[in-house]
């Protein structure tokens, strides 16, 4: 199936012997942008470190570019991870480098190029996050939404099959965190790649996705499109899409408790 680029079936991922998601089934296809999300804890980031082969499965099996990661030695994992690019939650950007250092990053270790070459590519990656002019400052001197373009410029610069970003939007204000989510459609849109958007912020969430997977407790609460999610009735998506505390009577009752309720859709 060589349209889809990101499969889990069944998988468990966990930090430890107890698992911190469980039983999750996901399929990402070429060309879609899909938002993972839930409210804080659900066990989101855990998935994108699962995905990229920073948390081995305690169960199940997790595809990537058509590779079983588990099966894979560190060399072949790493030729894999190339073709991904990741947007950190922070933008870990290393404070030594100028802008145009953390750009280069990637090519520095996964290309062979010559300076030259190396320095136009960076200069058209942060050209297309509109940061032209900003190749020789170090991240001391950006604001939060320049840092986070940046660290997105770095993630594109090997021109990645599979983009994978962390709460890209984490600690923006609402104009900078707007911008950055034009940003991510425009390059879906002009570079024909596929999206996976870890985020809880409902905003970003209702302007990006194509396809909305939500985690609750651990476990899948819904996979579906956007429209479906904001027409769901089900109590854990609707409480999440409208930003409403639970109901009191569901509080401190597990997942499994409210599937068997009826109040999570049955997967």
């Amino acid at each position: 199936m060589a349209d889809v680029l990101l499969e889990m079936q069944g998988v468990d991922l966990g930090y430890g012997a107890e698992p911190v998601v469980r039983g999750v089934d996901l399929r990402v296809r070429r060309g879609e942008l899909v938002v993972i999300c839930g409210t804080s804890g659900c066990g989101k980031s855990t998935l994108m470190k699962g995905a990229i082969g920073l948390l081995p499965p305690l169960a199940g099996r997790i595809h990537l570019l058509g590779e079983e990661i588990a099966r894979l030695d560190e060399d072949r994992l790493n030729r894999v991870r190339a073709r991904v690019g990741l947007l950190f939650q922070g933008g870990a950007l290393l404070n030594s480098l100028t802008v145009a250092e953390n750009v280069a990053l990637p090519l520095d270790q996964h290309a062979r190029l010559s300076p030259e070459v190396s320095r136009m590519l960076v200069r058209m990656k942060l050209a297309q996050v509109g940061l032209e002019g900003a190749w020789h400052k170090l991240p001391a001197e950006l604001s939060g939404g320049m840092k986070k373009r940046v660290a997105l410029a770095r993630a594109m610069v090997l021109d990645p099959e599979l983009l994978l970003c962390d709460e890209p939007s984490a600690g923006l204000d609402p104009v900078t965190a707007a911008g950055l989510d034009r940003l991510l459609l425009d390059l879906r849109d002009a570079m024909q790649i596929t999206l996976v958007v870890v985020t809880h912020e409902l905003e970003s969430i209702q302007t990006i996705a194509d396809r909305v997977f939500m985690v609750a407790d651990g476990r899948v609460a819904f996979d579906g499109s956007l429209q479906e999610a904001r027409r769901c009735t089900l109590p854990v998506v609707r409480d999440f899409f409208e930003r409403r505390a639970p109901r009191p009577e569901a509080a401190g009752r597990s997942l499994l408790e409210r599937l068997s309720a009826a109040e999570v859709e049955p997967r």
